[in-house]
């Protein structure tokens, strides 16, 4: 079975995990721990319950080893109107049901009782997109994730592939918006992800671009404005770099070592003190790339 992004997600995570010991897998445990409800569910940064956060948590309570209450979990997704979601939010309540099932069933019951790919609607049919453009490189990245969970059979790679040439830049990388004279990291990220699924990890010089993004730090700056690097834009450059074969031009380690919070979790910014599960998320990603 071709290596989806999800399932490379895992293994990084599985990477960082092993880059722990004792002590510090002790206190990242327990922050996941903290911010989990007794219904085990999620909370995001205002302590509220949180389907998109409750993605991250799941994630991380999988690679960490902490188990479900299944009946619980089985409520919450049953609660959940997927009909009305937009694409972001979509595609986090099919990740928690493909989560769901690796709890369940393991990862080899999950591969046996997942042959029968779910149908997934059109773009075009969702109440919301990210910047309401179907074609934008984070749209196509979130889309292809989510055929990819759902045992979609990607039909229409070369559409994928031509929507995104609108949003390259001259200079090599990609933005968000058509037209941009300036690459970002995330549009990168997300473009050079979805070429790479669909038309192999090549060298190119859009890696090239990305790879010279990063900062003396170690991080990465989500746009070139951005007063300082942080964790998810990092997490994210590193994991797609590495996919193409590219060691980044600076070591990570000190980076995130500077975001890691005493209360396990790690920090977005140098800037912010609190954490929650998607950065923690994003700072194990990294030190499995370390």
């Amino acid at each position: 079975m071709k290596e989806t992004l999800s399932i490379k997600l895992f293994n990084t995570l599985q990477k960082g995990k092993e880059q722990l010991g004792k002590e510090a897998l002790r206190r990242v445990l327990g922050f996941v721990e903290s911010q989990r409800t007794t219904d085990d569910t999620f909370v995001n940064k205002n302590g509220q319950e949180d389907l998109y956060y409750t993605l991250f948590g799941w994630m991380l309570s999988y690679t960490l080893g902490l188990r479900l209450q299944l009946p619980k979990a089985t409520a919450y997704l049953e609660k959940q109107q997927p009909d009305d979601m937009d694409l972001i939010h979509y595609a986090a309540y099919m990740r928690c049901r493909m989560l769901y099932r690796l709890f369940k069933d393991g990862k080899v019951g999950y591969l046996l009782n997942s042959i029968f790919s779910t149908s997934v609607k059109a773009l075009n049919k969702f109440s919301g997109l990210p910047n309401n453009d179907m074609f934008s490189p984070y749209t196509q990245f979130i889309y292809l994730s989510l055929l990819e969970d759902t045992r979609q059979t990607v039909r229409n790679k070369k559409e994928f592939i031509d929507a995104l040439d609108g949003y390259r830049v001259a200079g090599g990388g990609f933005a968000n918006l058509e037209g941009s004279a300036t690459a970002t990291t995330n549009a990168t990220v997300a473009a050079l992800a979805v070429l790479g699924q669909l038309n192999g990890y090549k060298a190119n010089r859009d890696v090239d671009c990305l790879r010279g993004l990063q900062e003396e730090s170690g991080g990465f700056c989500a746009t070139p404005g951005a007063p300082l690097p942080d964790v998810l834009s990092t997490a994210t450059a590193l994991f797609v770099l590495n996919a193409y074969g590219m060691e980044p031009i600076y070591s990570p380690r000190d980076f995130i070592e500077a975001h890691w919070l005493d209360s396990g979790g790690f920090s977005a910014t140098l800037l912010e003190s609190v954490s929650d599960v998607e950065y923690t998320f994003y700072g194990l990603l990294i030190l499995g790339i370390l």
